[in-house]
């Protein structure tokens, strides 16, 4: 069994997880078996990232196991069986092992990301195993308002939430501007 896997990128922020989830549903409801594995469950555990000195950039290209992802992503395109996948939970800012099931029946897997196409040896064989890549555009303003209040909605207080974003996520968002042009498509949030 061969199945499509589209991949969404675009900056943290951007609203990658909203679009992936309509593809998803709209194959569905057009009666494709589709099936969504979002790319934060290979977000390296606090510990792993303490342990590296990499806890203050969490959400950095590399805080994530990209080559762990890259062969989830191999062995979900031929499997004939259920592919179990982590997840992330927001509440614990943690991965979960095996939280999603990537059933056989599945033609379509929509992944999403926001190093996709970033043109770093691992991160070019999670290219590799994706039919094509779309690109999420979303006006930065947009795109940190939104940051600002998940921060908040988890946890951080609004200052700390806008020191992150300054800090940490619009140095990953300029990172992942400057692959834009590998898109096979570029989408407007």
């Amino acid at each position: 069994m061969s199945r499509r896997i589209i991949g969404i990128a675009g900056a943290p922020g951007a609203g990658k997880t909203t679009y992936a989830e309509r593809l998803v549903a709209d194959a569905r409801r057009d009666g494709v078996p589709a099936a969504y594995l979002p790319m934060d469950g290979f977000h390296l555990a606090d510990a792993a990232l303490s342990s590296t000195g990499l806890l203050d950039r969490k959400g950095a290209p590399e805080t994530f196991d990209a080559w762990g992802y890259a062969a989830l992503l191999r062995r979900a395109r031929t499997a004939g069986q259920i592919v179990w996948a982590p997840g992330f939970e927001r509440v614990l800012e943690q991965p979960l092992a095996g939280a999603i099931a990537l059933p056989p029946v599945a033609r379509l897997v929509v992944t999403e990301g926001n190093y996709l196409l970033l043109d770093r040896p691992e991160w070019r064989a999670v290219r590799a195993e994706l039919d094509e890549v779309w690109f999420v555009d979303c006006p930065d303003d947009v795109r940190r308002a939104r940051l600002v209040a998940r921060h908040v909605e988890f946890g951080k207080s609004p200052a700390e939430a806008e020191a992150w974003v300054a800090r940490v996520d619009d140095a990953n968002a300029a990172l992942v501007a400057a692959s834009r042009e590998r898109a096979d498509r570029v989408v407007r949030a």
